[in-house]
């Protein structure tokens, strides 16, 4: 086999059957598309499923994409998606587990202390983060075990391993995600397959709607306080766009990868690397 033909079936993503949760999120979808291009056929699973629809109304002509509605935190309808895109793939090679995110009422600041955080706000973000991985993880892992083989990719966050000021809830919630990917791969290498893989990505700092009320000002758009010391922490001095998850997310996914699992991979500009000095 020449160099390239080895080169390309070693990162080739052909013919998998990728469900991602969350799909239509600022992240999701973009790491759905670049799937897509890939020769991969992708089930996009999310709550808001005319949202997903109004995202991919110009793929939707591609038979290798399906949208479907998805519950992260219902096990029975989660269990419906999955039994859904089963039908109409064959199987699930690979589970992203793409939902989660953070709650304004679940962040402390000038007029909400630490103390007077309602425990709905917290639960609600631990739900989503925590339960909405854990349940996907065990209904698509379920079928995985059945077949022997299979990748789950999990998002976790920098801040699950270097606590961010203010979000409390949320840097709690993707340490729980960082400890699960590890405790999975581990589970599900001994007790079912050792060709179950279980990994996760750590994004540092993207600019989304979920945290844009904290690095910017909504009136002018510039950085906010917190926005300028995240980049004065950041040896590259920007924030992460979409695509820069898509290249660990093909080699995770590929056989290129075959021998990794219970790696949480960091993808933040050196942020975790600098020391402030």
């Amino acid at each position: 086999m020449k160099t390239s033909e080895y080169l390309s079936s070693f990162f080739s993503l052909d013919d998998l059957n990728i469900a991602i949760t969350g799909g239509a999120g600022i992240l999701g979808r973009g790491i759905a598309r670049v799937l897509l291009d890939a020769g991969a056929r992708v089930a996009v699973l999310d709550l808001d499923v005319q949202n997903a629809q109004q995202v991919f109304a110009g793929e939707q002509d591609n038979d290798r994409l399906m949208i479907q509605y998805c519950d992260v935190l219902d096990k029975g309808k989660v269990e419906e998606s999955v039994g859904t895109v089963i039908d109409k793939f064959g199987k699930i090679d690979v589970l992203i587990n793409g939902a989660g995110g953070n709650h304004p009422e679940a962040t402390t600041d000038q007029v909400r202390p630490f103390f007077d955080i309602a425990p709905e706000a917290m639960k609600f973000v631990f739900n989503l983060n925590m339960l909405g991985t854990i349940i996907p993880s065990q209904v698509a892992g379920r079928h995985m075990a059945e077949e022997g083989t299979g990748s789950i990719l999990n998002i976790s966050s920098m801040c699950a391993d270097r606590p961010l000021t203010r979000v409390l809830a949320y840097s709690a919630a993707k340490a729980g995600v960082s400890n699960f990917t590890r405790w999975l791969a581990v589970h599900m290498a001994q007790e079912y397959s050792p060709l179950i893989r279980v990994n996760a990505i750590s994004p540092g700092f993207f600019l989304t709607e979920q945290n844009r009320f904290l690095l910017t000002n909504p009136a002018s758009g510039n950085l906010t306080e917190r926005g300028q010391s995240i980049l004065d922490h950041t040896p590259m001095r920007r924030f992460g766009n979409p695509d820069d998850l898509l290249g660990a997310v093909m080699w995770l996914l590929s056989p290129s990868a075959s021998f990794v699992s219970g790696v949480v991979i960091p993808i933040d500009g050196g942020f975790s690397a600098f020391s402030g000095v």
